[in-house]
């Protein structure tokens, strides 16, 4: 009863976190708007998401590709999650402190020094989204930082977050399908 609380309470949190994600600071803290950036991938024609990149298919993370980053950007984030699941947000995969000059990710790996959070199932890696019963839609969100976030390899899931949150200055996403 008391760990149902206490996940209560984290997804709470990280509903919260995702609420003000996108929002960066500037000079004494104020909100600032994020820039917008363009997100996109080879692999999502008509922005379906392809059995290859779920758990029905070859449970690889998909290619990405992105522009429009700030010029001040310090560092990356990428996070993959599913808004419309019974726990929301489900997050999936996320990874930070790619280095500022990168504009994508290949499939089934990750940039030079980039690191991972835990996603929503507790493990540090790509999580493939399972639709069953019936579809979903699947965010894929780049963030441009202000800083490098410094946390480590395995950084808990909300502590992620609340750093994106607090330093964000552009975004992008593509939202895709994907089928039971």
């Amino acid at each position: 009863r008391l760990a149902g609380r206490r996940y209560a309470a984290v997804v709470l949190a990280v509903a919260a976190a995702l609420t003000v994600a996108g929002c960066g600071q500037a000079g004494q803290g104020a909100p600032v708007a994020p820039r917008s950036m363009f997100v996109g991938s080879e692999a999502f024609g008509q922005n379906i998401l392809p059995r290859t990149y779920t758990c029905h298919g070859e449970r690889v993370s998909p290619p990405l590709d992105w522009s429009g980053a700030p010029a001040d950007t310090k560092s990356l984030a990428v996070v993959v999650d599913d808004s419309s699941a019974p726990i929301t947000p489900y997050i999936y995969w996320l990874v930070f402190d790619i280095q500022p000059g990168t504009t994508d990710i290949q499939e089934g790996a990750l940039p030079t020094g980039a690191k991972q959070a835990m996603n929503s199932m507790g493990t540090m890696k790509y999580d493939p989204p399972c639709p069953s019963g019936h579809s979903h839609w699947y965010r894929f969100t780049v963030y441009a930082l202000n800083r490098q976030l410094t946390l480590p390899n395995g950084a808990p899931l909300l502590k992620v977050w609340t750093e994106i949150a607090n330093a964000t200055i552009g975004r992008g996403r593509i939202v895709v399908l994907g089928f039971p």
